[in-house]
């Protein structure tokens, strides 16, 4: 967070929501100037507001009145970069009621303390159990990080900014004896904490070691992948660059992310500094063009309900309300690419937050008015459809690939042993296959109403259908032995009635049907009349 005399810009934009790979579902609303969000595992979201509360959104998403714990009275929220910043649960909450806030003393010095929850309310937090953790002095108002989150190590990360001001004036971003503008790790299992042994400088006397990762400037939201715990980092940038950095899990710390030699891959005030070779450029930057101010750290999506956004690293910018995705490369490196934009009035994204089953949720501070900050479910702009495909004699019902475990059904029952990834159907119905990953995400197919080829018409001699697979026509022969009025309909793999037509056959009858607009894939003719029918397949290629 930064510069909030740039926020004033966005305001001339209308609210506008384009083309989009993503879209914002409204989850809670009426929030006062929000700045994080929490789970603790139990179906409830904590809500973090910059003025001191921390606000309870039970698991049916309703608000409380009563907040979990008011800070209010203690904390320093002016200028508008300080206040209550963040908040993590320990890991093993359920059983030890602790949790972890980071904020503004009312000296302007930043705290990181340990609370409990209340012994006979989980809404409450019992606000006399506060055990400080760190207390770290802050020269200037701004730049003061905040954000908290533990490990799969079950450490504590803390982010650091530089110190504030600008320009990193005393250049604290690679000052080793000052715990600004840094990544600290420190292990809370006992107060006072303690520094983990495999910390990266626990053995140099020129860096404190409380640090993990230092060069940075202010790491606003950072964030633990859930699936492979590789850490990303949202560094708000000086003037010109926004970045975000990448630690991939088997780090061993000690990276050098370059502020304030450099601002995102660009020199920034290289005096003192060393080779560009010394530092870690970002996994991505982008300018501040298109109004864009102040990156917001995200996630990397590991939910079920929204197929298309798994493994995409999420994260927006303050000011100008656009959402993007960066995504492996293939090729060692990332593609970043935008997935929304909601710039406009009273849109400031200020965090983005996850359920405990991997959603992603997003925080809009609402601007600078009181109370319109709101809380977004994140979800597919067009939800992830799976289809059952056939091979080209169209006898052989092939499932979508890229899945670890797969189970056909028939009329919604299970077909024992059918947990390939084909199936040679022999009976006519409506078949799925329903698909899990390697993640125990789970997902059915829509309905391919099957239909075995029959032959229960007394009357028909013959019926030829000529070329099958066809491309834009279809020649039908129907040859009787008797007159009749028979129905030939043709229908597509749910059942649909695409055509009808009746025809009274006396001997021979031939029709050609032109289906230039059909799409590609499997139809099935129905010939019948009132004593029987016979059904064939045919394929359009």
């Amino acid at each position: 967070m930064k510069r909030f005399s740039l926020f004033a810009l966005v305001l001339l934009l209308p609210l506008m929501s384009q083309a989009q790979d993503i879209e914002l579902e409204l989850y809670v609303d009426g929030l006062n100037f929000p700045v994080d969000l929490a789970n603790a595992g139990d179906g409830r979201f904590f809500v973090v507001e910059r003025l001191g509360r921390i606000i309870v959104i039970d698991e049916n998403g309703n608000k409380l009145s009563t907040p979990f714990l008011d800070l209010g009275s203690q904390i320093n929220s002016s200028p508008n970069e300080r206040g209550l910043l963040g908040l993590a649960f320990h890991p093993d909450y359920s059983n030890n009621g602790f949790f972890y806030v980071n904020y503004t003393r009312s000296d302007g010095d930043t705290r990181v303390s340990r609370f409990s929850v209340d012994a006979n309310d989980p809404n409450v937090a019992d606000p006399n159990s506060e055990e400080i953790i760190i207390e770290i002095e802050q020269p200037e108002w701004n730049h003061n990080g905040g954000d908290l989150n533990f490990g799969a190590d079950g450490y504590l990360y803390i982010g650091m900014g530089d110190g504030g001001f600008g320009g990193d004036p005393d250049n604290y971003g690679q000052n080793r004896q000052s715990l600004l503008g840094k990544m600290l790790r420190i292990d809370i299992s006992t107060t006072p904490y303690t520094i983990p042994a495999d910390n990266p400088f626990v053995n140099d006397d020129e860096t404190l070691d409380e640090i993990w990762a230092l060069g940075l400037r202010n790491p606003w939201r950072f964030s633990f992948d859930r699936e492979t715990n590789d850490m990303w980092i949202g560094d708000v940038g000086q003037q010109i660059w926004e970045e975000i950095d990448f630690q991939p899990a088997d780090s061993p710390g000690g990276e050098n992310y370059g502020w304030r030699c450099y601002e995102g891959d660009n020199p920034f005030n290289t005096s003192g500094c060393g080779p560009a070779t010394d530092y870690v450029m970002p996994a991505h930057d982008y300018s501040h063009s298109g109004l864009h101010c102040s990156v917001t750290g995200g996630y990397v999506y590991r939910g079920c309900d929204q197929y298309s956004l798994q493994g995409m690293y999420i994260y927006g910018d303050y000011c100008s309300g656009r959402i993007w995705g960066i995504t492996p490369d293939g090729s060692g490196g990332w593609t970043n690419e935008e997935v929304a934009n909601y710039g406009g009035p009273g849109f400031s994204i200020s965090s983005f937050g996850e359920d405990e089953n991997g959603e992603l949720y997003l925080v809009n501070m609402g601007g600078f008015t009181p109370n319109q900050g709101e809380i977004y479910r994140v979800v597919e702009a067009d939800a992830s459809t799976f289809v059952i495909a056939t091979n080209n004699m169209n006898d052989v019902l092939i499932a979508p690939t890229g899945f670890t475990t797969y189970q056909w059904n028939l009329n919604g029952n299970p077909i024992a042993s059918e947990t390939g990834t084909t199936i040679v159907p022999d009976a006519t119905g409506d078949y799925t296959v329903t698909m899990t990953t390697d993640q125990g995400c789970s997902y059915t197919t829509e309905v391919f109403s099957f239909i075995v080829s029959q032959d229960e018409l007394d009357v028909l001699e013959t019926i030829q259908l000529n070329p099958n697979p066809f491309t834009e026509r279809i020649d039908i022969t129907i040859s009787v032995n008797a007159p009749s009025q028979l129905q030939l309909q043709l229908l597509d793999v749910q059942g649909q009635v695409l055509r009808s037509e009746k025809h009274q056959v006396n001997g021979e009858m031939s029709l050609s049907w032109g289906m230039e607009s059909l799409p590609v894939g499997v139809y099935f003719l129905n010939l019948s009349n009132e004593d029987g029918s016979v059904v064939r397949r045919i394929v359009k290629q």
